[in-house]
């Protein structure tokens, strides 16, 4: 045992009897807002070769908004940092990742609440890029299910404030009106959007 292993063991944060997911966990709780790198990471979970899987299990599964350098510019490859103890609403297990996919494409991999896209900056904070999530139209302790129907993309600024809201889509009116306030260099903007997303459309 590396004497890091052995660091980490005597501040408690590493007990042979505890599964590589629980230790890690634990591990992160304990050190929120502190950057930590895959060799530490690696040796908690107790030098298992899918320990990475462990953190994404953390983080889709359970919640945690652990972050990496697709989330925070000033992130370096291979390190991590935990923003708070609190998990976010993580998607159901009973959801597949053919549903998971299903639903991100039907909404064009776009958060339905903002319109971040995902992987770019994000518009409303540009030092993370945009992950997107599963997120439900009517929350599920309002009763909602998850049915395709009731299931959108999300991104993770949203869903850090969405709670219980329940946004709907806007309507072709309401875009429309948006579009004619916005200025010329928008409006624009919008139009060479729509003809990359429906190129086959523009001669009609």
């Amino acid at each position: 045992m590396s004497q890091r292993a052995k660091a980490l063991r005597g501040r408690g944060l590493s007990k042979p009897s505890k599964g590589a997911r629980a230790k890690l966990r634990a591990h992160f709780l304990a050190n929120i807002g502190r950057v930590m790198d895959s060799k530490e990471l690696a040796e908690v979970s107790g030098g298992i070769s899918e320990w990475a899987r462990r953190v994404r299990e953390l983080r889709t599964e359970e919640g945690y908004q652990i972050l990496t350098n697709n989330d925070r510019a000033n992130l370096k490859p291979g390190e991590y940092l935990l923003e708070s103890k609190k998990p976010l609403p993580a998607f159901s297990r009973a959801i597949s990742k053919e549903t998971r996919s299903l639903v991100l494409d039907r909404n064009g991999f776009t958060c339905q609440m903002c319109g971040a896209v995902a992987g770019e900056p994000h518009p409303y904070d540009e030092g993370r890029k945009t992950r997107l999530h599963l997120g439900h139209v009517i929350d599920k302790s309002m009763g909602g299910t998850d049915d395709l129907a009731n299931l959108r993309a999300i991104c993770s600024v949203c869903n850090e404030g969405a709670k219980n809201l329940t946004t709907d889509r806007p309507s072709a009116r309401k875009l429309l009106i948006q579009v004619r306030r916005a200025t010329g260099a928008d409006q624009v903007a919008v139009l060479e959007w729509l003809q990359k997303k429906y190129p086959s459309r523009g001669g009609k």
